[in-house]
């Protein structure tokens, strides 16, 4: 009798119809289909709370008759009544089914589901599932620790930095363009004679660029000497990989016509400079880029520490991973690039510029973080790590520091771009790494020695 309640009991919790199927590496099929009397219940009740609730002209809140309600809200309560019963049935599906899903689902035809006016809905989806994983030994993998000191060079080149970010533009009038001058220009991308690209008063810098996801390497080269109202023209081969089909492996003729130059004044390391930082005197500035320095230095150790485990585990776990890498997929790459880069106080546009760079290859950088991913969060689920609301307010405040932005802002940036799940993410797998390190055998080696650093090793053998 207990056993006949509680298979009634399930049957009314899940009141779906669902069918998992295998849909290749790491990915699942679920078809649903929803019942008829579900359907019915729930309009019911959706026209009877709207019947509740809604104002029409003549009619006090509740006596307005069923069927002018119907009539009136029809189309936006079948569409809400559908809204609800997917994600609903969505979420059962899952939780039922325990998937450990990854990412967003992609639903079949998506477009196509209506709630059907007679009969049950029916409408499929696919899900990137947390694949099945044999993880390698993990305790006592033996790890180099690379030893870095900051010396005064290392200060000197910060504080040339800072100047740099500090100065200001001055017109050049009196010359052609030299290296690392500051440039407008419009510049206009052509494959036999059709423009394929252009941008009109582009900021260009004198220096190695790209140009619409162009990569040229010479660029103050090939700019030198010119001067306003000049134009240039020269060609080179357009990426295998770039986005843009008409650009891909072709020549590409880049006409670059000078509007204006500017050059870059460092800022003068005088009383009124340091005042503006916040700094008694030079001493004190030099101190403070040296502390900030050491702090890099450390994230920098830590993070050659953990990449040794990453590639233990690339070569010691095998995944058959799903045979489609989104789009979705390689932007997280990028984030996680993005916010690598900021973690060891790069600007903000030097950053973007580089994310820029590594989008010809990134398909080839997904596979293996997607593979990374999946490895890293079974580590994490088997030692219980998590990264609580205290540990990312940390994080987004010190990147807020080093980028010049209010935490709170900056946080709802990174919101809005999905930025803020790729970083705790990216915490996530670190403290999981930081897990496996604390009871790994570390040696001490100078930094040149980490130049050619093998994967960390398992019981003192080699990994395969």
């Amino acid at each position: 009798m207990a056993e006949e309640q509680a298979a009634v009991q399930e049957q009314e919790a899940v009141p779906y119809q669902i069918k998992i199927e295998d849909a290749g590496p790491a990915t699942k099929k679920v078809s649903v289909e929803v019942p008829q009397e579900v359907i019915a219940s729930k309009l019911e009740e959706q026209f009877k709370q709207l019947r509740r609730e809604a104002a029409l002209p003549g009619f006090r809140p509740g006596h307005a008759p069923r069927k002018l309600i119907e009539k009136r809200f029809h189309s936006d309560v079948r569409d809400q009544v559908k809204r609800t019963l997917i994600s609903e049935s969505y979420q059962q599906a899952i939780s039922k089914n325990s998937l450990s899903v990854i990412g967003e689902p992609h639903f079949d035809s998506a477009e196509t589901i209506e709630l059907p006016e007679t009969g049950s809905l029916n409408y499929s989806f696919e899900v990137e599932v947390q694949p099945d994983i044999d993880l390698p030994p993990l305790v006592g993998l033996s790890v180099k620790k690379p030893k870095v000191q900051v010396k005064e060079e290392h200060v000197d080149q910060a504080m040339l930095n800072l100047r740099q970010q500090q100065g200001v533009l001055v017109p050049v009038e009196d010359r052609g363009v030299e290296s690392g001058d500051y440039l407008v220009a419009d510049v206009h991308l052509k494959v036999d004679g059709a423009v394929v690209s252009h941008q009109h008063d582009a900021e260009v810098i004198a220096k190695p660029g790209r140009f619409a996801g162009v990569q040229i390497d010479d660029l103050d080269v090939k700019l030198q000497g010119q001067k306003p109202g000049e134009k240039r023209e020269f060609t080179v081969t357009g990426p295998e990989a770039h986005p843009n089909e008409q650009i891909r492996g072709k020549q590409v003729n880049v006409e670059i016509d000078l509007k204006d130059i500017k050059k870059l004044e460092l800022a003068e390391l005088d009383a009124a400079f340091l005042e503006g930082l916040g700094f008694a005197n030079e001493s004190e500035l030099r101190e403070a880029l040296r502390e900030q320095m050491l702090q890099r230095v450390d994230y920098d150790i830590q993070q050659s520490m953990r990449d040794q485990i990453n590639n233990y585990l690339l070569q010691n776990v095998f995944i058959d991973l799903p045979s489609k890498l989104s789009d979705r997929q390689a932007d997280r790459v990028l984030q996680r690039r993005r916010i690598e880069m900021l973690m060891r106080g790069l600007p903000e546009d030097q950053a973007d510029a580089r994310i820029d760079a590594l989008r010809d290859g990134i398909k080839d950088e997904a596979v293996r973080d997607l593979k990374l991913f999946f490895i890293l969060q079974k580590i994490a689920g088997d030692f219980n790590v998590e990264v609580d609301e205290a540990e990312l307010n940390g994080r987004i405040a010190l990147l807020a520091a080093q980028s010049g932005k209010r935490p709170e802002k900056l946080k709802q940036e990174m919101t809005a771009d999905n930025s803020l799940v790729s970083m705790y993410v990216q915490m996530r797998e670190q403290k999981a790494l930081d897990k496996i390190l604390e009871s790994a055998k570390v040696e001490d080696v100078d930094v040149d020695a980490m130049k050619d650093t093998k994967p960390a090793t398992a019981g003192g053998q080699a990994a395969p």
